[in-house]
């Protein structure tokens, strides 16, 4: 290992205005007790089936095309567990505790949603494909242990699926503010149905990538990722949700099909490069996430 991975995890819960879009920022965030719903508990629900995709077949549309076309709500989680004391007020705004994320996800399930994944949204952006009533899609990033262990069986109980996306220099290590997934733990989310993505090797801003930067942030994490999972790696998450575009014709050279960044805009000539995401705060109850997706998406 060339450098410590720490200071990059430790910055990947910096809070930066390039990290949060305006819709969240202006959602109310004090609301953390408030009844999630009053629907009745049911019986754990099953995604709606599709269909195995043939990407590889998709003709990518234009960017207009791909822009009229209605968003489809996309949310990003770090940590989920407990707040420790140690936490700071900025640091919680990206680690959701875990009966917070269990009503959440109760939330989401009650109110009609079904989760789809990259695959699909892929297809529905280019194609129009169909997708099943009220999709939304869960998305995770760094690769830390409690996403594994805490917020997968979670998801499993309403039959929900996932996209996480491997920062390659955590996997397996325990650091002073979390432990991270292995290579095996990894495996076993993708075998389950779950995508895997990319998000380089140490979380270097994307914007500032040059010379053989390219090769260690993208090119030998790809190659990590796709011996762990045997499948092609495809879709990218920039580190801090920060993207410029001179960096899109390097993402297309390396057959990364989408990027998605956390941010109110798409660049309106490379939409399918800045697929929008929504961070769900630490502070927000399932009812202010709720209320956060409706007027972000």
């Amino acid at each position: 290992m060339k450098k410590s991975f720490l200071p990059f995890v430790a910055a990947a819960l910096i809070f930066t205005a390039g990290c949060q879009s305006k819709s969240q920022t202006n959602t109310d965030s004090s609301d953390r007790t408030s009844t999630p719903t009053e629907t009745e508990a049911t019986e754990a629900k099953t995604d709606i089936q599709t269909p195995a995709i043939d990407v590889s077949k998709i003709k990518v549309a234009d960017a207009a095309t791909i822009l009229a076309r209605k968003q489809v709500p996309i949310l990003c989680y770090h940590q989920v567990r407990n707040w420790k004391a140690t936490d700071g007020k900025v640091g919680k705004d990206y680690i959701v505790e875990i009966q917070n994320f269990k009503d959440q996800m109760k939330m989401l399930a009650d109110s009609g949603y079904h989760t789809i994944l990259p695959d699909q949204l892929y297809a529905y952006l280019n194609t129009g494909a169909s997708l099943p009533e009220k999709p939304i899609m869960i998305t995770f990033d760094d690769t830390d242990l409690n996403q594994f262990e805490q917020a997968n069986p979670i998801l499993k109980k309403h039959g929900f699926k996932a996209a996480y996306f491997i920062m390659t220099v955590s996997i397996g290590k325990k650091a002073k503010y979390a432990d991270y997934m292995s290579a095996e733990q990894i495996k076993q989310l993708a075998d389950e149905g779950n995508a895997i993505g990319h998000h380089t090797y140490d979380h270097k801003n994307f914007k500032k990538y040059q010379g053989k930067d390219w090769e260690e942030q993208l090119d030998k994490p790809t190659k990590r990722i796709e011996e762990i999972i045997g499948k092609k790696v495809t879709d990218f998450a920039y580190p801090f949700g920060l993207w410029n575009a001179e960096g899109f014709p390097e993402l297309k050279k390396r057959g990364f099909r989408m990027a998605f960044s956390l941010a109110d805009k798409r660049d309106q000539n490379y939409p399918l490069y800045t697929v929008r995401r929504i961070i769900a705060s630490g502070y927000w109850s399932p009812k202010t996430l709720h209320n956060s997706i409706v007027k972000s998406f």
